[in-house]
């Protein structure tokens, strides 16, 4: 009795130990990579990560396209070995298969709840995953994949991620160039707005026009950059806020900005808006989108202040070439070179 139940035992563990084989098989082992070939990054988190120093294949996990954006800056994309999650697959996102052509057929990494799949992360076996979410970072480590953990809360964050993402790839004068331009950028507007009086800057709605709602909470940022008054500025701390009618009714906003071309029409033809000053003077507009939404987190953001400044003054601004502006920004960070129709495609929000 207990021999057979020494050679069952023995069976089990034979079995066990076989499927373990079986099952490594299926999955791509990560190469031992020599010492001297890997650095160590300290994260948004302050967690020390191990890379290898030559980064090839990368996954991002959580706000896709955003984290996307910032590998576009540096010339990257080719790297990325996951797909777009299921909400970024539309027209709409059209420009993310466009920088990146090789997204549009590799597989997602993520739930429907943007929690990192880690089967489908394994099989793409990237060098490096980045994402949004502490939680995420540390389960993606746990599995033996090495991530690095990003944070974009406050407006000049983007600054901080950019030099991380250049430590990753070994790109750090990419990341100072980006932080120039997004500083020259910046003050090359404050120049034009700062001499303009308060009582004489335009009042401004960011807005979801379906649901009623200021959806990133970054708009509080960039539409004072530009030299307009936020309606939803109230010293809110929370990412979206909803609102009524009626108090859209009272801030009578002299701007509209949508955050779908589509709700540029309806607007204009829904009679609860027809009061409203930027309605009857036609001040409505939909915001660009290129890698992602250039009214909400981007790496397009100095663009953003940038058109913005140019939709409220048009005439302080009438010398400022946003088609060439915006070609040259894609060209030089995204190594892209955009069509004038891209360019038209872009700056109105709607992709074809």
């Amino acid at each position: 009795m207990t021999n057979f139940k020494n050679r069952g035992g023995l069976a089990l563990l034979m079995n066990v130990f076989l499927l373990a084989t079986l099952l490594s098989g299926c999955t791509p082992t990560r190469p031992k990579v020599s010492p001297s070939a890997m650095h160590t990054i300290i994260d948004m988190a302050g967690q020390k990560v191990t890379l290898p120093l030559k980064i090839n294949r990368v996954a991002t996990v959580g706000p896709v396209p955003v984290l996307n954006g910032f590998i576009f800056a540096f010339g990257e994309q080719k790297k990325i070995v996951n797909g777009l999650p299921l909400f970024a697959k539309s027209k709409r996102w059209k420009y993310q298969t466009v920088f990146a052509p090789g997204i549009a057929t590799e597989p997602s990494v993520q739930g429907a709840n943007n929690d990192p799949n880690l089967e489908e992360l394994l099989k793409v076996n990237p060098d490096v995953v980045f994402t949004m979410d502490q939680r995420s970072a540390e389960t993606i480590r746990k599995s033996g994949i090495p991530a690095v953990y990003l944070s974009w809360t406050q407006p000049e964050d983007v600054k901080k991620v950019m030099k991380i993402v250049g430590q990753v790839f070994n790109k750090e004068a990419v990341a100072e160039d980006y932080i120039k331009y997004f500083d020259q950028t910046l003050n090359q507007v404050k120049g034009v707005v700062s001499q303009i009086p308060q009582a004489q800057r335009p009042k401004v709605l960011y807005c979801d026009v379906k649901t009623l709602t200021e959806p990133q909470l970054i708009a509080e940022w960039w539409i004072p950059a530009a030299g307009g008054i936020s309606v939803t500025n109230n010293g809110r701390k929370a990412e979206s806020i909803s609102f009524s009618m009626e108090q859209v009714l009272k801030w009578n906003p002299d701007i509209l900005i949508v955050t779908d071309p589509t709700e540029v029409k309806e607007v204009y033809h829904d009679p609860r808006f027809s009061r409203i000053k930027a309605i009857i003077n036609k001040k409505v507009f939909a915001a660009p989108m290129g890698s992602s939404i250039w009214a909400n987190r981007t790496i397009e953001q100095p663009l953003t202040v940038l058109w913005a400044a140019k939709t409220f003054y048009p005439q302080r601004f009438k010398n400022v070439n946003l088609d060439q502006t915006v070609k040259n920004f894609y060209a030089h960070f995204f190594k892209y070179r955009l069509s004038d129709q891209q360019v038209n495609e872009i700056l109105s929000g709607n992709p074809q």
